[in-house]
C-alpha cells in the first residue's frame, strides 16, 4: 500500500465518522467495561417546509464519472467497499472498514458528532485497539489526569491526514453523495440535505477550545468524563479533539478547514 492510499484513507476516516469510535473507547474506559450498547437518534423533526433551503449545495459540476451509475443505497455496500479499496488500498478496506451499512454508518457518525455521544453500533470502522492512557487510580481515589504521553498515540494518524489531499476525498464524496442524502432522509431528516449537516459538524468541530496543561478526568461509573464541567459539557467530537492533545488538534482542524472549503465552497 503506498503512503498516497494511506493518507487519503485517514482522512475520509476522520472527517466521515472515525472519531465516533475513538470517543467511545476513551469515555468507555476500553471495550472490556463498555455497556449495553444503544442508539443515538435523532430527536423528533417537525413537518418539512414545501422548499427546504440548502445552505451547502453539491457544486452542479461535481457529481463524478456519469458512466459509471450508483448502486441503490440498499446494495451499495459491495460497490462502495470496491471503490474505497481502487482508492485507498484493498489492505486498508479489509482491517479497517466495517463492510456493512457503510452509508447509512457514516451519516449516522456525522450526525452525532455535535451531540453529546454517538451511535457507537453505527460507526463505519472497526475499534480501534489499546487503552487510554491516565495518570493516577481513581479506584484508590487518586487525581486522575489524561496522561500526556497518551497523544503520541495520535501522532503517525495526524501526520497521514495532514498529508491528504482533500480534492481527492471530496471527489469521491461528491460522486456517492446521492446515497449519503437518502440516508440521512431515511434517517429521520425529510426535506433536510446531508452537506448542510457535515458543514455542521465540521464548524462544531472548529470551536473545539485550545485547552493546555494537565486534564482532569473522573469515573462516576463506568465511563470517564471531564472533571470540569465545561468540558464534559462539550459535543462527543470536541471532547475527542480535546483528548488528542492541542498539538494534534490543531493539525486536525487546520485540515478540516481544507476540508470544508471542498465541500462548502466556502471558508467559515
Amino acid at each position: 500500500m503506498t503512503t498516497k492510499e494511506k493518507t487519503l484513507w485517514a482522512a475520509i476516516v476522520i472527517v466521515l465518522g472515525g472519531v465516533g469510535y475513538v470517543t467511545y473507547n476513551f469515555f468507555a474506559g476500553g471495550a472490556a467495561n463498555a455497556p449495553p450498547k444503544s442508539q443515538v437518534m435523532p430527536p423528533p423533526m417537525a413537518a418539512p417546509s414545501a422548499e427546504p433551503a440548502v445552505h451547502n449545495p453539491i457544486p452542479g459540476d461535481a457529481s463524478g464519472d456519469a458512466s459509471k451509475p450508483l448502486p441503490t443505497l440498499a446494495d451499495s455496500d459491495s460497490a462502495l467497499a470496491e471503490a474505497l479499496g481502487q482508492l485507498f488500498g484493498q489492505d486498508t478496506v479489509a482491517a479497517q472498514l466495517v463492510r456493512e451499512n457503510i452509508v447509512r454508518n457514516i451519516v449516522v457518525t456525522v450526525d452525532n458528532l455535535p451531540r453529546q455521544k454517538v451511535a457507537v453500533e453505527r460507526r463505519p470502522v472497526k475499534a480501534t485497539a489499546g487503552a487510554t492512557r491516565v495518570t493516577g487510580d481513581a479506584d484508590s481515589g487518586d487525581v486522575v489526569t489524561l496522561n500526556v504521553k497518551n497523544y503520541a498515540r495520535y501522532a503517525p494518524f495526524v501526520k497521514a491526514v495532514q498529508a491528504a489531499d482533500v480534492q481527492q476525498v471530496g471527489a469521491l464524496y461528491f460522486h456517492w453523495y446521492p446515497l449519503f442524502q437518502q440516508a440521512y432522509e431515511d434517517l429521520g431528516y425529510p426535506g433536510k440535505y446531508f452537506n448542510d449537516r457535515l458543514v455542521e459538524s465540521i464548524d462544531d468541530l472548529l470551536k473545539t477550545p485550545d485547552v493546555a496543561g494537565p486534564i482532569r478526568l473522573v469515573r462516576p461509573k463506568v465511563f470517564f468524563e471531564y472533571a470540569d464541567p465545561a468540558l464534559e459539557s462539550r459535543s462527543a467530537g470536541q471532547k475527542l479533539l480535546i483528548r488528542m492533545g492541542p498539538d494534534n488538534a490543531a493539525a486536525i482542524k487546520a485540515k478540516l478547514r481544507d476540508l470544508r472549503a471542498v465541500v462548502a465552497g466556502r471558508k467559515p
